[in-house]
């Protein structure tokens, strides 16, 4: 038996840690570290042969954008802690002193990896006819359309920035790469210094022309220094390199702030001016040059990081071609509900019939569009309220929000202006849903509202009907396609005077009286769960069965993790899925020898907020209690944070998430990395021709349980799918 099988193989002996003071800070694994932890595993998915060759590009590229927002976001703000003096330790017990040392080395390594893991797929890539060309590999013909791409697509957008005492440093954008010149005038050999920005404006990789079935390209930056003499005549180039620059992008708002949104507009532009936090730089940059860009950058040694390859790794992305299906995932669509094809389409008609759940991606986000699209055009809604966190630059939710506005019904959306790199987009739509005359509102200044609710109040017969969605994910149709969320609709009266509170409570301030299912944080989401979790550690103290499932992307926070090692120690059993940081020591003897934890990293990102308690009959059972939620365990979510705890109580919906959902999970093994005591994780391993079950595989060949209409719902399918 696979001990990544958390559904059926025996837990492992409890390991026993005795360089560490487990009364003390060292009972927590530190959050920053934890978090480079989890891009190692999404690094070494670019190196499992099991991936498709340009999907395993993918992880290398989505590694690296990971790397550069924790540098731009908690690595900023430790530095400024550092700075300032702030010697206050962490959970773990390190101070931002410490862990900057610890984040620094570290981080060094994993820049290393991701060069080497690229010289590796490049080599692939070659013999897949997919090549980066240098400046020396080209042909004339090459050369000839590289200078018309110059001239015509290039240079138009081009900069370029002599430095010297009439031209002063210019300021170098959060994400900006540049090229550092080193030039020589060719008539009195006269030095100068100049920088050459990259326009982001251009794609980084340049196709050339080539024959069927293969690729070629290369980079912008190649292009530039072969036409370099056309941006600085009667130059010539004696050294350069190439450098990329991470700012501190955290949002500082001012309390007393009069107009919220202004105030985000301003404080967006102070991020592109952050102080530097990152420099990396391309081998061979010659010291003069170095020294003038470290100076006017005012970065550390400490903060500049040379690489032996390429500069700016997120940009791979370009590369992965869908015009190269066999390097590729095979392709998914995702199913539209059987119930909802019963009811031709109609989503009212379909909630009505019965609670239900849809899974994304493997159910379509497309559904959740169609909710409140036809609540737009329904001549028989007169309101809807929406919680808006992150969307799409052209969201198909704020059009239909606006068309339901400008028919003159009652519109309120809940606009989260301070989701991290998303404000822009949110400013834009929240102007555009107050010109189609829909109530805008912001929520509170010192907390950011991550709930995700939805609300459409339909008048049928003599009353009032309110239909509503829950969900774990954004509204946000471009990453519902690679996050695994829940989406929950209902038209329990219930479950929709508690999103009407909620809503109220964000409009009014008036905090909520009376929730009948609903928990809610920064309020009681978190002392519901630490209720349930003592209720779960009576059991066992009780002699009945004792059982707990965890699925979150994070869990941090010190008071449920003390409150989940008490549980153990009282006989709980504990399984918990968590992708990405993880405090809590798993299997550590006289802590938690009851928990296990896994970490699955696979197609896609797992995203979704589960909790399952047995309460006295184990796990599966009909009688357990089944909450999802959109918050995960971490301090920020649970104390600073408007959020949502949903029990479910329809039969159906839950055997979906315990017997489906949950149970597939923590049968996986395809995808699945073991947490150690020590705070590591460990890839599970197979024997070669051995079946290894793949969560993801299963949902996508399996119709969730709840949506299932006529298709018929007797059995939850068993946990197989076929092999290949």
């Amino acid at each position: 038996m696979n001990s990544a099988d958390f559904l059926h193989a025996p837990r492992p002996d409890p390991a026993t840690l005795s360089d560490l003071d487990l009364t003390g800070p060292d009972r927590f694994v530190n959050r920053e570290l934890s978090w480079l932890g989890f891009n190692w595993r999404v690094l070494e998915e670019a190196e499992n042969p099991r991936v498709p060759l340009l999907e395993r590009l993918r992880f290398l590229s989505i590694s690296a954008t990971n790397l550069d927002e924790f540098y731009t976001v908690r690595v900023a703000g430790l530095r400024e802690l550092a700075q300032a003096g702030n010697i206050t330790p962490a959970a773990d017990g390190l101070t931002p002193a410490e862990q900057l040392v610890l984040i620094n080395e570290d981080a060094r390594k994993l820049m290393a990896s991701q060069q080497r893991v690229l010289a590796d797929l490049q080599g692939q890539m070659e013999a897949e006819g997919i090549s980066v060309l240098g400046r020396d590999g080209l042909s004339d013909a090459d050369l000839a359309f590289l200078e018309d791409t110059f001239i015509h697509k290039v240079f138009p957008v081009l900069s370029p920035l002599a430095i010297d005492p009439a031209h002063p440093f210019p300021f170098i954008a959060n994400n900006g790469y540049c090229l550092a010149l080193q030039l020589e005038r060719r008539k009195d050999r006269s030095p100068l210094q100049a920088l050459l920005p990259i326009p982001a404006q251009v794609d980084r990789f340049i196709a050339l022309p080539s024959d069927t079935g293969t690729h070629r390209f290369i980079l912008l930056e190649d292009v530039l220094l072969l036409h370099f003499d056309r941006l600085f005549p009667g130059y010539k180039l004696r050294n350069h390199f190439g450098f990329r620059v991470l700012r501190d992008s955290d949002i500082e708002v001012e309390e007393e702030a009069e107009d919220l949104v202004r105030e985000f507009e301003v404080a967006l532009k102070r991020r592109r001016r952050g102080e530097v936090v990152r420099l990396t730089i391309s081998v061979g940059a010659p010291k003069g040059l170095l020294d003038t860009v470290m100076r006017e950058l005012r970065v550390s040694e400490d903060e500049v990081i040379e690489l032996a390859g390429m500069v700016g790794l997120a940009d791979l992305k370009e590369l992965v071609l869908d015009s190269r299906p066999d390097l590729l995932w095979p392709s998914f669509s995702p199913r539209v509900p059987e119930r909802v094809q019963d009811h031709d389409g109609d989503m009212f008609a379909a909630i009505r019939q019965k609670d239900m759940l849809l899974h994304h991606p493997y159910e379509t986000f497309d559904m959740v569009v169609r909710f409140l699209a036809q609540a737009a055009r329904d001549p028989d809604v007169v309101a809807i309220k929406q919680t808006l966190y992150r969307t799409s630059r052209q969201s198909p939710i704020v059009a239909a929000l606006c068309e339901a506005a400008e028919d003159g019904k009652s519109v309120t959306a809940l606009v989260e202006l301070k989701a991290r790199f998303d404000e822009a987009a949110n400013i834009r739509q929240s102007r555009r849903l107050e010109r189609a005359g829909a109530h805008v509102v912001y929520g509170f200044l010192e907390w950011k509202t991550h709930a995700k609710i939805s609300i459409v109040v339909r008048r049928e017969g003599d009353r009032l009907v309110t239909y509503t969605h829950y969900g774990t994910g954004n509204y946000h149709p471009i990453t519902a396609t690679i996050y695994t969320d829940l989406s929950f609709f209902t038209c329990d009266a219930a479950l929709g005077r508690d999103a009407t509170k909620v809503f109220n409570y964000l409009s009014g301030y008036a905090q909520p009286d009376g929730l009948e299912n609903l928990s809610i944080s920064p309020h009681s989401l978190k002392p519901k769960m630490l209720e349930m979790i003592e209720a779960e550690a009576a059991h066992a103290r009780a002699g009945k069965p004792a059982q707990i499932w965890l699925k979150m992307n994070s869990l941090i926070e010190p008071d449920m993790i003390d409150a989940l090692y008490a549980a153990s120690q009282d006989g709980v059993q504990i399984d918990c899925v968590i992708r990405g940081i993880c405090g809590l020591r798993p299997g550590v003897s006289g802590l938690s020898e009851n928990i296990r934890v896994k970490s699955i990293v696979g197609r896609f990102l797992e995203h979704s907020r589960i909790i399952c308690f047995g309460n006295g009959y184990g796990l599966p059972h009909k009688k357990s209690r089944v909450f999802m939620s959109s918050a995960d365990w971490m301090g920020r979510n649970l104390n600073r944070r408007v959020e949502t705890l949903v029990e479910i109580e329809n039969p159906t919906v839950k055997a979906q998430i315990v017997s489906q959902i949950m149970a597939a999970n923590l049968a996986d093994v395809a995808q699945s990395w073991i947490m150690q005591p020590d705070g590591t994780f460990v890839r599970t391993t197979w024997d070669e021709g051995d079946f290894a079950f793949n969560c993801h595989r299963f949902f996508m060949e399996n119709p969730s349980l709840s949506g299932r209409g006529s298709a018929g719902a007797s059995d939850v399918p068993k946990l197989t799918h076929t092999e290949e």
